[in-house]
């Protein structure tokens, strides 16, 4: 049984993680085994967040007054939180992938960008493209007229020198 300090020490990193980021995954961890856990934890870090195993009147309390209260109330069974201050769409494919393969692990509510969400709004999260692949997409959108230009403006030389070229080649021009 752990002491008070000590409680009192996990409420405060609790609060303090909280307090900090603004995408809160609230799942359910029932009958997983111990390297399936062990997965989950290595997962949720290669996707940039953090996991936490907690009690519910210690999360409910530890949120009072944060943007995840929303989704931190209530919560019954057992319950587990993965957050990132990164990106969410990352974190969501994630613990979506580990959902797939482990039935044991469920998701209970969801905070993205300081917004609740529910289990559907995850699914449709971890669908999105990642946050790379969007600023890819939107680098092309901004680069291609420029390309056009260049590509338009060049076309007008060019097909002035073939022209010329064209009429030197067939006498078209007299001195």
């Amino acid at each position: 049984m752990k002491k008070r300090e000590d409680k009192k020490k996990d409420f405060e990193e609790l609060r303090k993680s909280l307090e900090t980021v603004r995408n809160v995954f609230v799942t359910g961890y029932e009958k997983i085994t111990v390297d399936q856990d062990f997965n989950l934890r290595k997962t949720i870090r290669s996707a940039g967040g953090s996991y936490k195993v907690v009690k519910n009147n210690v999360a409910e309390k530890a949120s009072v007054g944060l943007p995840s209260e929303a989704v931190l109330q209530g919560l019954k069974g057992m319950t587990s939180i993965a957050w990132t201050s990164g990106d969410p769409v990352a974190l969501a494919k994630a613990l979506t992938a580990y959902a797939k393969t482990t039935p044991a692990f469920t998701f209970k509510a969801g905070l993205v960008e300081g917004t609740a969400v529910d289990i559907k709004a995850i699914g449709e999260l971890a669908n999105l493209p990642s946050k790379e692949v969007v600023f890819a997409k939107l680098l092309y959108v901004i680069n291609a007229p420029a390309q056009r230009l260049v590509t338009t403006i060049g076309a007008v030389g060019r097909d002035l020198a073939v022209v010329v070229d064209q009429g030197v080649q067939n006498n078209k021009f007299q001195q």
